[in-house]
C-alpha cells in the first residue's frame, strides 16, 4: 500500500514479493481481537471518543462476521491482513476506522497478533498432546501383563512389559507439553504499545490492553519488543522435538506392523492399500509422520537463519518468520491428533510378543545377576553367562533348554551355579525382579499408570 511519501506504485514483481496475505490471513481473528482491545484502551485514556471506540468495535465485529461467512476477500495490493482489516473497517464506519491506528504501528501490531496466534496454537497443541498421552496410557493399562522384548541396537535385549514400553512415550510427550507451556509463559508479555520502535507520545495504558488480550504482563523494551521472535523459535523448537518423538514412535509402529515383527495391527482407517498388490496394508500415517519431522526441523532452521543477522529493531526480514511458525505448529498439531487416533485403534498381538521372548536369549542378564548376587565379580559373571549363551546357541536351544549340568560345564564347572538357576529363567519373574523406581516390575508400572492418569486428569 503506497501513501504520502510515495508517488509511484510498487512494481508488480516487488508487490508480489512484499505481500503476505497468502499466509498471514491466519492472523485475522487475532488482529480483530488486538484492535478491539487497543480501541477500548484509547477510549479509556481519553485519546479517542468513546463513540468512536464503540463504532470501531462494532465495525470490527462485522469484519469478523464477514470473514467467518467467507464474504471478505483480502486484497494483495494492501500487502497484509492488517491493512485489509483497517481498509474494510473504514469502509464500514468511515473516519472513525482511520483513527484506530492512533498510538500504534504495524510493527507492534504484527508482533501482538503473532504472539496471540502462537499462544493459541500452543494451547491447542498442549491439549492434543494430553489426548495422545491418554491414548498411550489406556493402551498401557490394557497391557500391564503383556510381556514383550525390550531392544537395544534393535536387537532383543531384555523382557519388559508392553505397558512400560508405551509409558516411555508418555514421558517424552509430557516433556514436550512442559516445553510448550514454558515457551508460552515467556511469550505471554504484550508488545502492544511499543510502536514502530520507540513507543508513543500518547498517554496509553499498556497494562489495560495486555490484560484484555490475556497477556500476563507487558514487554520492557520497545526496541526488543518489535524485533523479538524468540517466542516463535521456542515454540517451533518444542514442535521440532515433539516431531522427533512422534517420528520415533512412528518408526516403531512401522517396524512392529511388519510380518517380520507382527507385534501390532494398525487400524485400517489409518492405513492404505497398494495400487497393484491386493494383500498390502501400508502404514502410511506413521510413515508420513516420520517424514514430516524433517519438515518441522527445516522450519526451525529457517527461523534461526532469518534472525541471526538482523540489526535492531524491525526489519522486513521478520515477515519470513511467519510461515515457518505456521507450518511447524500446524504440522505438529495434525500429526499429534492423527497419531492419537491411530494408537487408540491399534491392536497388539500378545501371543506373538510372548513367543518373541523365547528367541534371542533375553534372560542372559538374569544369569549374570544371579552369579553376581552370589559373590562372583560382575565381569566374571558376565563372562560365564556369555559362555552359557554360546553353548545354548550351539545347541540351537534357549537358555532354559540347557540342563544345570550343561550350564556349569559351559561356565567352566562353576560351582556357584545351583539348581535354583532354573527359577531365574522365567521372563515374568525377571521383569518383576526389576522392582525399582522407573523399572518394569508390575507394581511400578501400575503406579506409573496411576500417576500419569492423575496428572492428565488434573
Amino acid at each position: 500500500m503506497r501513501r504520502g511519501r510515495f508517488e509511484s506504485k510498487l512494481a508488480p514483481d516487488a508487490a508480489d514479493l512484499n505481500a503476505s496475505v497468502a499466509f498471514d490471513r491466519r492472523l485475522l481473528p487475532y488482529d480483530i481481537e488486538g484492535s478491539k482491545a487497543h480501541a477500548r484502551m484509547l477510549a479509556a485514556q481519553g485519546i479517542l471518543p468513546v463513540a468512536d471506540a464503540d463504532q470501531i468495535c462494532a465495525g470490527l465485529d462485522q469484519v469478523q462476521a464477514e470473514w467467518a461467512r467467507g464474504e471478505l476477500v483480502l486484497d494483495p495490493q494492501l500487502e497484509d491482513v492488517h491493512m485489509n482489516v483497517e481498509q474494510r473497517l473504514t469502509e464500514i464506519i468511515g473516519d472513525a476506522g482511520a483513527r484506530l491506528h492512533t498510538a500504534r504501528s504495524r510493527n507492534d501490531q504484527v508482533a501482538t497478533d503473532l504472539k496471540l496466534y502462537a499462544l493459541d496454537q500452543a494451547g491447542k497443541l498442549g491439549d492434543a498432546l494430553r489426548m495422545l498421552e491418554r491414548a498411550l496410557v489406556e493402551q498401557a493399562r490394557a497391557h500391564v501383563d503383556t510381556l514383550c522384548p525390550g531392544y537395544t541396537h534393535l536387537q532383543r535385549a531384555q523382557p519388559v512389559r508392553l505397558a512400560h514400553h508405551l509409558l516411555a512415550y508418555v514421558e517424552m510427550f509430557a516433556r514436550d507439553g512442559e516445553r510448550l507451556s514454558d515457551a508460552a509463559r515467556r511469550a505471554g508479555l504484550s508488545p502492544l504499545g511499543s510502536g514502530a520502535l520507540a513507543a508513543t507520545t500518547f498517554p496509553i495504558d499498556r497494562e489495560m490492553s495486555a490484560k484484555a488480550l490475556g497477556f500476563h504482563g507487558v514487554t520492557r523494551n520497545s526496541l526488543d519488543a518489535v524485533g523479538d521472535r524468540d517466542f516463535a523459535v521456542e515454540i517451533v523448537s518444542a514442535c521440532a522435538l515433539l516431531m522427533a518423538h512422534l517420528s520415533r514412535l512412528g518408526e516403531e509402529l512401522v517396524l512392529w506392523a511388519t510380518q517380520e515383527f507382527g507385534f501390532v495391527h494398525l487400524p485400517e482407517a489409518y492405513c492404505s492399500g497398494s495400487s497393484i498388490m491386493p494383500q498390502k496394508v501400508n502404514p502410511d500415517v506413521p510413515e508420513l509422520v516420520r517424514a514430516k519431522a524433517g519438515r518441522v526441523f527445516g522450519d526451525l532452521v529457517a527461523l534461526l537463519t532469518v534472525l541471526k543477522g538482523l540489526p535492531l529493531a524491525y526489519n522486513k526480514d521478520l515477515q519470513e518468520t511467519q510461515e515457518p511458525l505456521y507450518d511447524a505448529v500446524e504440522t505438529a498439531l495434525a500429526c499429534t491428533r492423527t497419531m492419537t487416533g491411530l494408537l487408540a485403534g491399534a491392536r497388539f498381538d500378545v501371543p506373538r510378543m510372548r513367543r518373541a521372548l523365547d528367541e534371542g536369549h533375553l534372560l542372559a542378564t538374569e544369569v549374570a545377576d544371579y552369579l553376581a548376587a552370589r559373590g562372583l565379580p560382575f565381569r566374571q559373571a558376565h563372562a560365564a553367562a556369555g559362555a552359557i549363551v554360546r553353548r545354548a546357541t550351539e545347541r540351537g536351544v534357549d537358555l532354559a533348554g540347557l540342563s544345570v549340568a550343561e550350564m556349569r560345564d559351559a561356565a567352566g564347572g562353576l560351582a556357584l551355579l545351583g539348581d535354583d538357576i532354573v527359577q531365574v529363567l522365567d521372563a515374568g519373574r525377571a521383569v518383576d525382579r526389576r522392582d525399582v523406581i522407573g523399572g518394569p516390575a508390575r507394581g511400578r508400572v501400575v503406579e506409573a499408570i496411576a500417576q500419569a492418569e492423575f496428572r492428565l486428569n488434573r
